[in-house]
């Protein structure tokens, strides 16, 4: 039996892409029979870039582009070994970054 606590961070663009791998982490790590406390949202990150519309003309003109970075944590408070071997291979979908600690 696999002792302490699995924390998974999750980050992507696109939150319905985020929510959806996570319910491939809670359904995975159900069946395995594991405990979880999660999914937590975290605060989402935005950043804005303004951009110049025209180079060298009309310089007042400006165009504002947000960028937001959705985040989650997962807790897996008693994992077992099935657990980890089923975390492990997992298929996750592209755009998705996952930050496994133990």
């Amino acid at each position: 039996m696999a002792k302490g606590r699995i924390r998974v961070r999750l980050k992507a663009y696109d939150h319905r892409v985020l929510d959806s791998t996570c319910e491939q982490l809670l359904d995975t790590a159900l069946r395995t029979g594991a405990k979880i406390v999660g999914p937590v949202p975290l605060p989402t990150k935005r950043s804005t870039i303004t951009v110049i519309r025209s180079p060298f003309v009309e310089k007042n003109i400006q165009e504002a582009f947000e960028i937001k970075v959705h985040k989650r944590v997962i807790d897996i408070v008693e994992p077992t070994d099935k657990t980890i071997d089923a975390l492990m291979h997992l298929e996750l979908p592209a755009g998705v970054d996952i930050e496994v600690k133990m």
